[in-house]
């Protein structure tokens, strides 16, 4: 797949980072620092120009208000979590719902999907409404257009995410328990019609047992290809 100047890499567990030609870095669910999948060296980033959060749960959320506080960068978020990053003193947080389009830095085109999970903000020993989970469409300058799931299940209208948005790459759960297995990934991935797939929160902890390994065998014969890099290599 030509990504046209693009980088991308998997960070471990669900936080992707794409780099675009022109020096730009957004990052996906950012849980760097405490994911002990996560490369030591990845802890910190050297820019981040933009943050796009699939939901509230810690394992997204994340490295978000540290990265903040030394990137100051767009964070964008279903509205309830902009409104709880707001109110911790974010002052690029920039709240939309499901179906909502926003234009990031570097021209990244962003739409708020639906998801099927839950979405509460762990802060301390207790849990805080989040509103609900979402996945995102990211339209690339000049570019493919990737999908990220967040932590969804399978659900039929990822048929009209692939029919409206068609994105080419899809970062899709494949671990299993919180999330959809490698078996429901597959079939994610048919409804989609995307041409390539990067399993995503699997692997981090034993209970998280999908393997891209069960991916490919479930795909057997779609001809849509699954890219497993090494964490903290890019695609």
């Amino acid at each position: 797949m030509d990504l046209k100047g693009t980088v991308i890499t998997w960070l471990g567990h669900s936080a992707i980072r794409i780099r675009l030609a022109d020096g730009t870095v957004a990052l996906i669910d950012p849980w760097l620092s405490g994911n002990p999948a996560c490369p030591t060296t990845e802890h910190t980033q050297e820019r981040v120009d933009s943050i796009y959060l699939t939901h509230g749960h810690f394992d997204h959320f994340g490295d978000t208000l540290e990265l903040v506080g030394v990137h100051n960068p767009q964070v964008f978020a279903i509205h309830e979590v902009a409104v709880y990053l707001a109110a911790g003193g974010v002052e690029h947080a920039v709240g939309l719902n499901k179906g909502g389009t926003v234009s990031g830095p570097g021209g990244i085109e962003g739409t708020l999907v639906t998801a099927v999970h839950s979405a509460g903000i762990s802060e301390d020993d207790h849990i805080v409404p989040g509103g609900e989970a979402g996945g995102w469409v990211l339209a690339l300058p000049g570019g493919p257009k990737l999908y990220h799931a967040g932590d969804t299940d399978l659900f039929g209208d990822l048929a009209l995410i692939g029919e409206i948005h068609r994105p080419d790459l899809a970062f899709l759960p494949i671990g299993g328990h919180y999330t959809m297995g490698p078996a429901a990934a597959a079939r994610a991935a048919r409804l989609l019609g995307v041409r390539a797939v990067v399993p995503i929160h699997w692997g981090t902890f034993p209970i998280l047992a999908g393997t891209p390994q069960q991916l490919s065998t479930a795909l057997e014969g779609s001809g849509i290809e699954v890219i497993a890099p090494a964490i903290g290599e890019p695609l």
